[in-house]
C-alpha cells in the first residue's frame, strides 16, 4: 500500500522488480522497520526469478547485486539489513529453482514470525498498562508499519482487546506526519478512541492531563537498550521523565543490533531538507529557507522504561537484560531485570 498517498486515498503499488521494490523502501512509499525488513525479503525473492539465468553461480551474483540494491535504501532501521542477510544464508543450492523456491519460502518465513512477534510483543506490552489508560504514542507503529498487528501499536491494540483503553494521543509526527496521516487512519479503521495533538502539545498533555504511559516503536536498539526512533521520539522521553510517565518501547528482537554497543554509534538518516520547507509539494517556508532533517534521534536507556519483544520484556533496558533475552529457552522472567 502506498503510504504516500494515506489518508487519501488507499493505493496498491505493484512490484514487478527489486529495483521497483527498493524505490518504494527508499521514497517511503513503504515504511517502518520491521516492514522494511519483510518487503527487502521479498524483494530478494522476487529478485531470484525476474530473469532466466543459466547457472546458480549467475543468480547468486545477481542476488549480491540486487542484496547491495536494497541495502542502499535506507541505513538506519536494522531490519532492513538482519532480513537481507538472513536471505543471503540461503543464496546457494543444487539449481536455479532449489534457490529460488528456497528464497520465496524464507521471505514468507520472515513475514509470518514477524507476525508471530507482534502479536507476543502486545501480550507482554499490555500487562504494563493500567485499566482505562490514556496512552501518547509517536510516529506509526501499526500494521502499515510491519507485517500486520504492529510493535507499540500492536500493544496499544492488544491492551484495548481486554478493555485497558480509555484514549490514545498521537503525536502529528512532523515532518513527514506518518502520526496524523497513518496512526489515526489505523485507530480510527479499528475504532480505537484517539485524538490527534501536533508534537509540540504533548508537554503540555503531561502536564495538565492524565497520560498513564507513551509507547513508541524502533528502528534499531542498541546492545545496551539506546533506543533509535522516528525524530521527536527523544523529546517525548525527556518529557515523560520529568513528569514521572513510564516511557516504552516496542520493537522484535530482530529490531536490536548486538553489534552496536551504544546509540551514539547508530547512523541517524539525513532526509530532504524540502520534506520540511514542503508539504504535499507546497512550500510552507520562504525560497531558499535552510533547513535540517534528521530522520531519526537516539533516546538514552537511561530514559526507557522498558523495552518489550517478543522474547519478553528488558526492564530497566541495559547490556545484561538486553543480552538476557537472547539465550536460549530463557524463561520470562531472566529478561525482567528489576520489574
Amino acid at each position: 500500500m502506498d503510504q504516500l498517498l494515506l489518508p487519501g486515498k488507499e493505493t496498491w503499488i505493484p512490484c514487478a522488480n527489486h529495483k521497483q521494490v527498493a524505490a518504494c523502501i527508499k521514497h517511503m512509499n513503504v515504511r517502518g522497520a520491521p516492514a522494511i525488513g519483510c518487503v527487502a525479503a521479498y524483494g530478494l525473492a522476487l529478485a531470484a526469478q525476474e530473469k532466466k539465468f543459466s547457472s546458480t553461480q549467475a543468480l547468486i551474483t545477481y542476488l549480491n547485486s540486487a542484496k547491495a540494491t536494497l541495502a542502499a535504501t535506507r541505513p538506519t532501521a536494522v531490519n532492513l539489513f538482519w532480513a537481507l542477510e538472513r536471505m543471503k544464508g540461503f543464496f546457494s543450492g543444487d539449481s536455479v529453482k532449489e534457490i529460488q523456491e528456497t528464497l520465496e519460502r524464507e521471505a514468507i518465513n520472515i513475514f509470518e514470525e514477524d507476525l508471530a512477534a507482534n502479536r507476543r510483543m502486545g501480550e507482554l506490552g499490555a500487562e504494563l498498562f493500567p485499566q482505562n489508560a490514556v496512552i501518547l504514542t509517536h510516529c506509526n507503529t501499526g500494521s502499515l508499519a510491519t507485517s500486520g498487528w504492529g510493535t507499540a501499536l500492536g500493544v496499544i491494540r492488544t491492551a484495548y482487546e481486554q478493555g485497558k483503553v480509555k484514549k490514545v494521543l498521537v503525536d502529528e509526527t512532523r515532518p513527514y506526519l506518518q502520526g496524523a496521516r497513518l496512526t489515526a487512519w489505523e485507530l480510527k479503521k479499528d475504532g480505537i478512541p484517539y485524538e490527534l495533538i501536533t508534537d509540540n502539545m504533548a508537554a503540555h498533555m503531561m502536564k495538565t492531563e492524565k497520560v498513564d504511559a507513551a509507547i513508541v516503536g524502533s528502528d534499531r536498539i542498541s546492545a545496551q537498550g539506546d533506543v533509535a526512533n522516528k525524530i521527536g521520539t527523544y523529546g517525548v522521553a525527556v518529557l515523560c521523565k520529568y513528569h514521572n510517565i513510564p516511557f516504552y518501547a516496542a520493537a522484535p528482537t530482530s529490531t536490536i543490533d548486538l553489534k552496536m554497543s551504544e546509540g551514539r554509534n547508530i547512523p541517524i538518516e539525513e532526509r530532504s531538507v524540502k520534506e520540511v520547507t514542503h508539504i504535499r509539494g507546497s512550500a510552507i517556508a520562504p525560497a531558499g529557507t535552510v533547513a535540517r532533517h534528521p530522520a531519526f534521534d537516539v533516546t538514552p536507556r537511561e530514559l526507557v522504561t522498558a523495552i518489550i519483544t517478543e522474547k519478553g520484556v528488558a526492564r530497566p533496558p541495559s547490556a545484561a537484560s538486553i543480552a538476557a533475552l537472547f539465550q536460549t529457552h530463557a524463561p520470562k522472567q531472566a529478561a525482567l531485570a528489576a520489574i
